[in-house]
């Protein structure tokens, strides 16, 4: 078992044991995903770029604690879905290359649609 499956495995056990199942509809998941995005977001709202990347150990800790949220969520999503994240990220992966081939887009931010 990965590392990924105990994971989602522990997760669905956290949910059951709780009875909180009956409240993870993907369309409630998807919601706590968005919440815990926004949250993430807070974070670095009124941050300069390289505040952005060097954060304090709180703001740091802060951060890893909001990404832990938006991972979990998104994980419990996936599997309410049945769909494999990483296989899915993988596949999206190969579509993002063909949008933005290398020799169009290194160091360039524009949209697939301009280049």
């Amino acid at each position: 078992m990965t590392e990924l499956e105990a994971l989602k495995e522990h997760l669905r056990e956290f949910a059951r044991e709780r009875e909180w199942d009956q409240f993870h509809s993907p369309k409630n998941l998807a919601m706590a995903l968005s919440v815990e995005a926004a949250e993430l977001l807070e974070i670095f709202q009124w941050l300069t770029e390289e505040q952005s990347r060097r954060l304090d150990a709180k703001t740091h800790a802060a951060a890893s604690d909001e990404i832990a949220d938006v991972f979990i969520y998104l994980l419990r999503l996936a599997d309410k879905l049945g769909i494999d994240p990483v296989a899915a990220a993988q596949r999206k992966q190969v579509k993002t290359a063909e949008k933005y081939p290398v020799e169009k887009s290194r160091g360039n931010n524009k949209k697939y649609t301009e280049l």
